[in-house]
């Protein structure tokens, strides 16, 4: 079997005084093709250090403040177009990859040509890597584009994005808080697919301090301008996805959270 082509793609890992996750997060990546990583360190004190992983070339990108996870996406994604990287692997500290998800991912984006957005199923565990329960969503562009208004069609760490269709989109940006990825997602699908692989290619960690929980009303209430921004007046499933938002709006996340574990765990 040849070894798999790499060398342009880029994990894109934005972080936030998180050097042990950082470190945890990298370890867990197993290639057949020496991986290339670029980390946003958003402002960390003391600044992240980059690791030294066997098989990976890292390097971190300093910015000058804490911003905000939406602009140092946004930076990392200006930053791996400036170096000719076509595809850029998102993954967040605390996350851990699968065995050569990088490497199916790019395949499917060269014989895919008109995806620009890729993501795999999702474990999701809990901080002590207990399993919680698994996101499968749908795996094709159409039944993506049904629902994309109903449910999360995408685990944002698990994804592979197709660079200068993301720089094209108008790139990650601040517009809608918490939502970035929703946002970045519904402008390249105007213009280009998504699919997922019908396979796992992350371990989802549910963190209460991250920003599903802390800014959780902000996430909401982006989403909820988002799909009125979106909504598409004859598809009855973008009407019960804004129905579950407001849902959102109503209950408390601790119980949202139990529900969603209940109706998902095995």
């Amino acid at each position: 079997m040849s070894t798999p082509f790499l060398d342009d793609v880029a994990v894109l890992l934005p972080a936030f005084n998180a050097q042990h996750d950082v470190e945890r997060t990298l370890a867990s990546f197993c290639e057949r093709a020496p991986v290339r990583v670029l980390i946003v360190d958003d402002g960390s004190l003391p600044p992240i250090v980059a690791p030294a992983v066997a098989n990976m070339t890292v390097e971190v990108l300093r910015m000058p403040g804490n911003g905000g996870i939406e602009r140092a996406l946004q930076a990392g994604i200006d930053a791996l177009a400036a170096r000719g990287i076509r595809y850029a692997a998102r993954i967040d500290a605390g996350d851990l990859a699968t065995p050569y998800r990088l490497e199916k991912q790019r395949e499917h984006m060269e014989t895919h040509p008109q995806t620009a957005v890729l993501g795999m199923w999702t474990h999701v565990v809990d901080m002590e890597g207990a399993p919680l329960f698994d996101l499968q969503p749908p795996t094709g562009p159409a039944d993506i584009r049904r629902v994309m208004l109903m449910r999360s069609c995408f685990t944002h760490p698990s994804l592979m994005l197709r660079v200068d269709a993301v720089i094209g989109a108008g790139n990650y940006r601040a517009q809608y808080r918490a939502a970035e990825d929703l946002d970045l997602i519904l402008r390249l699908l105007q213009h280009h697919d998504g699919a997922n692989l019908p396979e796992f290619g992350v371990y989802y960690e549910l963190n209460e301090h991250g920003i599903s929980a802390t800014r959780r009303r902000t996430q909401v209430w982006s989403t909820l301008r988002l799909q009125m921004k979106y909504l598409r007046a004859t598809n009855l499933p973008d009407w019960i996805g804004v129905a579950k938002n407001v849902a959102h709006l109503v209950l408390p996340y601790r119980a949202l959270r139990s529900l969603k574990t209940r109706m998902l765990g095995a």
